[in-house]
């Protein structure tokens, strides 16, 4: 035998080769094929979600600053909707209008808050909804010019 990696087999009586692992050596390490393809199926699929949730952020992001902004507009309950009806009209807002804002006055502040939900279609009968609630005292330094 030279240094071990020649064994003998007993049962034919013939030389072997052993394949001896040397100290130090790294194993292999890595994805299969079938692995990395459900690795990419799993992150297209949440890539898609994703990209049909953004429109419900980027709405919901341009309610709260409208909501910040006529907070400090109006003095009339009126006044407040038809503030936040013009800024719903210039930043494409379809969720929500003027009349669905709760509009209350905590000692000298007026309080303009609003809560509505947002489904995103996924496949035929699959659905996210996504509630969205807030108002301008969830921010009370924030105001956007």
């Amino acid at each position: 035998m030279l240094d071990g990696s020649v064994a003998s087999n007993s049962a034919a009586g013939r030389p072997r080769l052993g394949l001896r692992r040397l100290p130090g050596a790294a194993q292999q390490r890595g994805l299969s094929l079938v692995s990395l393809i459900f690795v990419g199926v799993v992150v297209i699929v949440l890539l898609t979600i994703g990209m049909k949730v953004v429109p419900a952020l980027a709405e919901y992001f341009a309610i709260e600053r409208a909501v910040q902004k006529v907070g400090n507009e109006g003095q009339t309950v009126r006044d407040i909707r038809n503030a936040f009806d013009r800024y719903a009209t210039i930043d494409d807002i379809k969720s929500i209008s003027g009349k669905d804002l709760d509009i209350t006055k905590d000692a000298e502040h007026i309080v303009v808050s609003y809560s509505y939900s947002y489904s995103v279609p996924v496949l035929d009968n699959v659905r996210i909804v996504i509630d969205f609630s807030g108002s301008n005292r969830d921010h009370p330094g924030r105001v956007s010019p």
